[in-house]
């Protein structure tokens, strides 16, 4: 009871401190000095430059313009803290420096207010460096109340509803985003150099292939068409790899309908590239070096903090095969297991789950899920997957049963997929045959029968690497994020009341 009644008290509060915000804005256009009507206001330095470079700074006039998250009003003098897009920095405003009515409107500010200062940058009496106002104009009103100051914004699910709230009052998830567009940068320049071409390709689809994932679907209203959002980008990358471009990525948003949990959200960005004239081992050396070029470059170390352990991208990643992965952390060899009836007898005695149509393939890829996956701490490429769970994949000519395939796993989870891609048009129609078969035995993930990608491979494919990495998932890597949502800005999350709020 006490609890509601302090619930009820403090939205009280609140609702009257909006109440005086509004009134202060009317006053504001009332007497013709509306901050909405402001279009501009000419920056010349941020917070952290003036900082990290005082000397250079020292006595010269700047303009800075942020949000001001704290006042203290002394009289004749006050002290404000203005947030701009690099940091924070100390104002000391004087009445006898902007002026008697300048200095009366800046008392009636309120936190939150976005406002423009210019000043001269100096040192107070504690050491802190400083903007020693001339000026201060309003140039936006804040018609709501900020979270309170030293607690911040903790409710997660609100975090994640009002990111705009978050990136004010939480420094470090500014600084996870910041991270996450130089690490975008830092694959693109990467990548750049090597020669590959970045392009873009359709997202709505008639025929949503690449990846074992259910699809979004929509209907195309001016061609009276169903269509599908793209799973992957990977079967028009390969249309181009076919045209003569050889080395080609694209980073871009893929859509898959499945649920929500700490490393899925059902619309992410998916990074694919594709390099003729070499195989999954070139992948795996791209990728062990270009993770290693991201952690010198954003992090400056090769060695990265993760939940509690530390992960170490400088030394050779190492390289099993599926099976002799199983083999390892369970002791069962696969290669002694030759059929599905013994493969589901397995399964059966060791409480591994699988469904009717499943076969000894893909018995060996739940083994694997079930019992190895999280033993997977340090970066470890896992190779030669069975051909069953692998519909666009190349065989090994030497055990045609398994394919020319890796994952990496890095903390136990997958951050990447890779082929040598299947370019035989005969084997790659006899696979979306398995896969038709799959989908109407009720296998909602399966993909369908394209075509015109199989008129691509007849046409003629070189051999080919390809690569698929969850960019989220990486993010979530160098930034030492636990949640895939902590690095999306904006989160898919359940409306609430119709809306999302």
């Amino acid at each position: 009871m006490a609890q509601q009644q302090n619930q009820t008290q403090t939205q009280e509060d609140i609702n009257q401190l909006l109440k005086v915000r509004r009134e202060k804005l009317s006053q504001l256009q009332e007497s013709g000095k509306d901050p909405f009507c402001i279009t501009k206001f000419d920056v010349t330095a941020h917070s952290t430059d003036v900082k990290e470079d005082y000397s250079q700074w020292e006595g010269k006039e700047v303009s800075m313009a942020g949000r001001m998250m704290s006042k203290r009003v002394m009289g004749k003098a006050s002290f404000c803290n203005v947030q701009d897009l690099k940091g924070n920095i100390q104002s000391y405003v004087a009445r006898d420096s902007i002026g008697e009515e300048a200095y009366k409107e800046f008392r009636k500010l309120d936190i939150g207010d976005i406002i423009g200062l210019t000043g001269t940058v100096f040192t107070t009496k504690t050491g802190e460096i400083s903007i020693h106002a001339t000026s201060v104009t309003l140039l936006s009103k804040s018609l709501q109340v900020l979270p309170e100051k030293y607690h911040g914004l903790t409710n997660t699910d609100m975090r994640y509803r009002q990111r705009y709230t978050d990136l004010i009052m939480n420094e470090d998830v500014k600084k996870t985003f910041v991270l996450r567009s130089r690490i975008i940068s830092c694959i693109r320049r990467y990548l750049d150099d090597l020669g590959f071409l970045e392009v873009e390709t359709p997202m709505l689809v008639s025929n949503a292939g690449g990846a074992a994932a259910r699809p979004f679907e929509t209907h195309y209203n001016a061609l009276d068409e169903d269509v599908k959002l793209r799973i992957s980008l990977e079967l028009y990358l390969k249309r181009l790899i076919v045209g003569g471009m050889e080395k080609v990525y694209e980073i871009g948003r893929v859509f898959r309908n499945e649920g929500l949990d700490t490393r899925h959200n059902p619309e992410f960005t998916l990074m694919e590239l594709y390099q003729a004239y070499t195989d999954y081992h070139g992948m795996m050396d791209l990728t062990e070096n270009m993770f290693r070029h991201i952690a010198r470059e954003v992090c400056h170390t090769t060695t990265i903090p993760y939940a509690e352990v530390e992960i170490d991208l400088g030394k050779p990643f190492e390289r099993l095969t599926m099976i002799d992965a199983i083999r390892k952390y369970t002791g069962i060899d696969f290669d002694q297991i030759t059929t599905t009836e013994e493969a589901k007898k397995l399964a059966d005695d060791r409480g591994v789950h699988y469904e009717a149509r499943h076969v000894r393939g893909d018995i060996i890829n739940l083994f694997f899920e079930e019992f190895v996956e999280e033993h997977l701490i340090q970066p470890t490429f896992i190779m030669d997957h069975p051909v069953e769970v692998s519909p666009l994949t190349k065989r090994k000519p030497d055990k045609p049963e398994l394919v020319e395939r890796f994952e990496l796993f890095i903390y136990g989870r997958e951050m990447c997929n890779a082929y040598s891609e299947l370019n035989d048009p005969i084997d790659q129609r006899e696979r979306f045959k398995a896969q038709e078969a799959a989908l109407a035995a009720g296998d909602e993930e399966a993909n369908t029968t394209d075509e015109d990608f199989l008129n691509a491979l007849e046409i003629g494919m070189p051999p080919t690497g390809g690569i698929g990495y969850g960019i989220d998932r990486l993010v979530m890597l160098f930034t030492n994020s636990p949640a895939i949502r902590d690095v999306l800005l904006f989160p898919t999350m359940k409306t609430l009341g119709g809306k999302d709020q």
